[in-house]
């Protein structure tokens, strides 16, 4: 309906008839003047020859399959001619604004409030990394919550001008073009530039009270910025941490190199009322944003870190360098999916598993730990769903309640592929070396045909990878992961198996005494080793954790947070063992107990071994 009634900028993929000047999109966000939790934003698209057009805000944006809203955001839009008239507006729908009489638009204004403080309250919001902060201390600008587009600008050129409290650290990955301080010193502006609105809604900033730390991986410059409003934690720290973890990615990853730049943006909640509370990351092509909490530990965040970053840095491969047109060519209003979920999610979180064990960053147990645990997680979710159609569906249902699939059945996927190539090319290849092959093909400009992608990876490969498409990618038939495992010497043993503090692989070791209205370990805390080995018998009574008295009516929340302990968190259990207390403050160090695992079969070939070392190593 809106699109008949856009004209363009003058861009060289605009007709020359559309506008009377050809110009640079500017647009404008004022950091120094918040009110109520909201900011002012400016745009000037130029001078339109068109009487009617339509200014949106995304409905979706990339890498979230899901719908945001952020017109939802945006209060007291307004449209002022050039002598500073308002022009009439009519709110088309949530993202969507016509401007009526536009041969004289000169600028819209309107004010953005943020999206952390308005989680829980009944409103819906994006998932927090795809978020917005405005506090005095801090600004996550997501770009695609403040500055919109005219559908048929969105190939023209923007700058973006944002005014900031001087004494405020600003980071950013767009190019600036300007940086200006005003003469008393207390405000700068600074000026970037983007090539198209694309790279707006790609280039997250953030501005405040920042911990920055920089460091090269490879031709790679890495800049981590965190912001910890009690200073828990610090960029140094943690620099450490994904140094080891990107340099050993930078190797997996071999000759495919698509940015010179990369930047991680951590946000660390506090508790306050108005914090996010959607922990992870959000990818872009360049960039991922990060919201944790601030209470983790050093070694959890440490952990946590590694799993989110991990999988978000493993987007340049894919859908940086190999994507669809679906992809390339992205509607924020009405957009179309592509179906292969199963790569850009499901890939990219097998190679954040695999890369893992392949750099010898965990053992053996702790990788097929990993893949059991999918294995586990994805039969609980719909084992028969087409993962092209639903990927081609993903915000309807029910294929959107299943999506928590593409980083289970998806990973699983990815094995299973792996496996299939490393056989049939007798180890000499595997499914990284297919994405290299791909990425050299296409790239970051050239999208791939979406109805086509599998024919052309079938013929890159084996019939048995069309076959395996056939059945469990395109088709619904569930895969038989022993048949995978067999073929790398790998079956179910008996042996030692990491767990976590309250239960043995999935068997609680606490129980409830509605009678005495306690908490205690069950005989199965024998087959704990952390509790076993400081010394806890069954029938201990639990009656504090970490100072919090422990009831019947609390133990959900209480005991419950102990499924979060990681290695290396400290912690303070009370004990009463038939009147006698006991004090357990030890740090935490990770726990095991005996059960079925996967592992190397005592009967494995050598011919099946060969093949496991060129699948984990290789």
């Amino acid at each position: 309906m809106t699109s008949a009634l856009l004209i363009s900028c003058g861009s060289s993929k605009s007709s020359s008839n559309d506008l009377a000047t050809e110009t640079v999109i500017q647009s404008k966000i004022d950091l120094t003047r918040v009110e109520q939790d909201k900011v002012p934003v400016e745009m000037d698209p130029g001078r339109f020859l068109s009487d009617t057009v339509v200014y949106r805000l995304p409905r979706v944006i990339q890498g979230t399959y899901a719908v945001g809203d952020y017109g939802s955001f945006v209060d007291s839009l307004r449209a002022l001619d050039y002598d500073g008239k308002e022009l009439k507006t009519e709110r088309l729908d949530t993202n969507s604004w016509a401007v009526y009489g536009s041969r004289e638009l000169d600028r819209i204004t309107y004010w953005v409030n943020d999206t952390f403080d308005q989680e829980g309250s009944g409103k819906p919001t994006p998932f927090s990394p795809a978020g917005t902060n405005i506090e005095s201390s801090n600004f996550v600008l997501n770009l695609h919550g403040f500055i919109g587009y005219f559908d048929s600008l969105k190939d023209n050129s923007y700058v973006l001008e944002v005014v900031s409290p001087s004494s405020f650290d600003r980071t950013a990955a767009l190019p600036v073009i300007e940086e200006k301080t005003s003469e008393e010193g207390s405000v700068t502006t600074t000026r970037y530039a983007a090539d198209r609105y694309f790279e707006i809604t790609d280039n997250p900033m953030m501005f405040g009270d920042l911990d920055v730390e920089e460091f090269q991986v490879g031709d790679i410059k890495i800049v981590l910025s965190v912001f910890s409003p009690n200073g828990k934690h610090n960029a140094k720290h943690l620099k450490e941490t994904m140094f080891k973890m990107m340099e050993a990615q930078k190797a997996y990853l071999g000759s495919v190199n698509s940015t010179k730049r990369y930047d991680i943006y951590l946000y660390l909640a506090d508790n306050s009322n108005e914090a996010p509370g959607g922990f992870g990351a959000l990818e872009h092509h360049t960039s991922t944003v990060v919201v944790m909490a601030e209470s983790m530990s050093e070694a959890s965040l440490d952990a946590s870190m590694i799993d989110v970053v991990s999988h978000e840095f493993f987007h340049i491969l894919t859908p940086l360098s190999v994507h669809s047109e679906d992809v390339h060519y992205f509607d924020y209003h009405d957009p179309s999916f592509s179906k292969h979920l199963w790569m850009y999610e499901g890939l990219t979180e097998y190679f954040a598993t695999h890369f893992q064990v392949n750099q010898s960053l965990v053992d053996e147990d702790e990788f097929y730990g990993d893949l059991m645990q999918k294995i586990q997680t994805a039969a609980t979710l719909n084992d028969t769903m087409s993962f092209t159609e639903m990927s081609e569906n993903i915000l309807e249902q029910p294929y959107a309640s299943n999506y928590y699939n593409v980083y289970q059945k998806g990973a699983l996927i990815g094995m299973c592929l792996d496996i299939i190539i490393r056989e049939q090319s007798e180890g000499e290849r595997g499914i990284l070396s297919v994405m290299q092959e791909l990425s050299e093909k296409y790239g970051v400009d050239k999208p791939f045909e979406d109805e086509s992608i599998i024919e052309e990876i079938t013929a890159m490969t084996y019939p048995e990878v069309g076959a395996f498409f056939e059945n469990h990618v395109i088709g619904g038939t569930p895969i038989d992961y022993n048949i995978y495992f067999a073929k790398v010497g790998l079956g179910m043993v008996e042996g030692r198996i990491q767990t976590n503090y309250i239960m043995n692989n999935g068997t609680l070791i606490l129980m409830g005494s509605e009678k005495e209205g306690t908490i205690f370990f069950s005989e199965a805390v024998a087959q704990n080793s952390f509790w076993h080995e400081n010394g806890v018998l069954p029938g201990d009574v639990v009656k504090e954790i970490d100072g919090t008295v422990v009831t019947l009516e609390n133990a959900n929340a209480v005991v419950g947070a102990a499924y979060g302990w990681t290695p290396g968190q400290k912690v303070e259990v009370k004990l009463d063992r038939d009147g006698e207390e006991i004090i357990i403050a030890k740090e935490l160090t990770p726990s095991y107990t005996i059960g079925k695992k996967l592992g190397r079969k005592e009967d494995a070939t050598e011919k099946e071994l060969e093949l496991l070392e060129a699948w984990l190593k290789g």
